[in-house]
Order: structure tokens, then sequence, then C-alpha cells
């Protein structure tokens, strides 16, 4: 087993890091996004993500002014994704220093861009962002839905079908997320994270639902994700990356 990675979020609206309960109803309070970058890259962070959220359904791109106030704080890996709708949109992001970016609903909608994506930067930094809700047994939808436009929008796409299509398209790894555990810290949705992981051969990120040390090492062990993302659990300061790393490591878990 390689090293895994944690990576702390930051759900960005109008220029504040929130936290929302299965993609609405913002809760608790918010922060500083640079403050809370840097407070993360010195306690053990992996990686951070910045997450435009309400971009795509503002039918924008991602604010840059945003994006580069963090980035000057930030010393690990960096992944940015909300409203990326073009080439030209990566290219900015690129050009402020990000090292990746996701892509969702654009990925739906028009997959030979991704395909595209992938041939002008390259697999390594592009990455798939798949929400999923999950259906009743019955009804003949797919248990677990593929959900656009900050998961408002239903696809009938399977979510393990549609990362392999991902997978197939090039990207570099799909951070995937339950939309039904999202803020809940119940845990991460780990029958949905095994059916993508034995379904795809690139890595897997789990996301939605972390709320202690054990579900991430529930996500990493169990479910084969290769790294695990959250918020809440950062954004309130119930747990510091590195203290999370250090519960995986007494676990046997390697860490970075």
């Amino acid at each position: 087993m390689e090293s895994v990675r944690i990576i702390p979020c930051l759900d960005i609206k109008e220029g504040r890091a929130v936290k929302g309960v299965q993609f609405v109803n913002i809760i608790g309070q918010t922060r500083d996004p640079a403050e809370a970058a840097k407070a993360y890259c010195e306690e053990g962070a992996d990686e951070l993500v910045f997450r435009d959220i309400t971009a795509t359904i503002e039918m924008r791109a991602t604010r840059l002014d945003w994006v580069k106030r963090v980035k000057e704080v930030v010393d690990v890996p960096f992944t940015v994704g909300g409203g990326i709708r073009s080439l030209e949109d990566m290219e900015s992001l690129f050009e402020l220093g990000v090292d990746k970016v996701f892509v969702n609903t654009i990925a739906v909608l028009r997959p030979d861009l991704i395909k595209q994506a992938v041939t002008v930067y390259g697999k390594e930094k592009i990455i798939a962002a798949v929400d999923a809700k999950i259906n009743p047994t019955e009804g003949g939808l797919p248990r677990y839905e593929v959900v656009i436009r900050d998961g408002n929008e239903s696809t009938g796409l399977a979510a393990a079908e549609w990362a392999g299509v991902l997978s197939s398209l090039g990207v570099g790894e799909i951070i995937l997320t339950c939309k039904d555990r999202d803020g809940t810290k119940e845990g991460y949705e780990l029958p949905l994270i095994k059916s993508v992981t034995d379904t795809v051969g690139i890595p897997v990120i789990a996301a939605g639902g972390a709320g202690k040390p054990e579900h991430f090492y529930e996500a990493l062990t169990q479910g084969k994700a290769v790294g695990a993302m959250a918020v809440s659990v950062f954004h309130f300061n119930l747990y510091t990356p590195l203290q999370i790393k250090q519960y995986l490591r007494q676990k046997g878990v390697p860490v970075r």
C-alpha cells in the first residue's frame, strides 16, 4: 500500500470558507480562506482543494482573485474547481500556479473537452469530480446516480460506470463525493467508494461524510481510496490533518 493523502477542502462561497450539509444549508462559522489554508498546511495537509461552490449555478468562472489570495499562502499541491467550462478557464488557473484543476458538470456535458484538456495539459493536471446521490433500490434508477450543477440536476448515470468513462478520457484521478453523506460527519459511503475503486485503475479520493479518524481509515482500507478529502472535521477544528495521520500510522496505514 502506497502512502495515502489527507486532503482538506475549502468550500468557498462569497469569498469565505463555509460548510454545508448535503450541498445546501450552510452551517456554523465562516472562515477566511487564506487563513484556513495556511493553517491546514502548517497542520500537516498533504494537498489542498479549493472549491468555488456557487460558480456553476451562478454560470460564472472560478473567481481568480479568491484563488490567487489562497495560492499565495499554500505550500502543498493545490487543486481548484468550480465553474470551469473551457481550456481558457483552466489556463487562467494554471497561470496562477494552481497544480491541478477538477471538472464536474462540464465533464458530463462536454466529455470531448476533458479529453482535449488531458491532451493539452497532461493527465496529472486534470481531475474529475464525481458527485453521487443515493437512490432507493427499487425504481429502476442507479443506486448511486451522478448529479451535477452542485447536486441540483440528476443525470441518470451510474457513478461507477461514469467513473470508468472518465478514466477512459484520461483524467488523472477522481474525487468521489456522496451528496447524502456530505457534511453529516457520519462516515464516507463505503459501498460507493468500493464500487468505483473496483471499476477504475486510477486513483480515487474519497469525500463526503468524514467526522472522525476512523472514517478516514475505513475509506482508505475498506474503500481502497488512495486519499481522503474532508471539510467539516478541519473547518470546525475537530481534528488536524496531522492528528488524522497519526491515527492512521498507529493503525498501520502508511502516511506521508
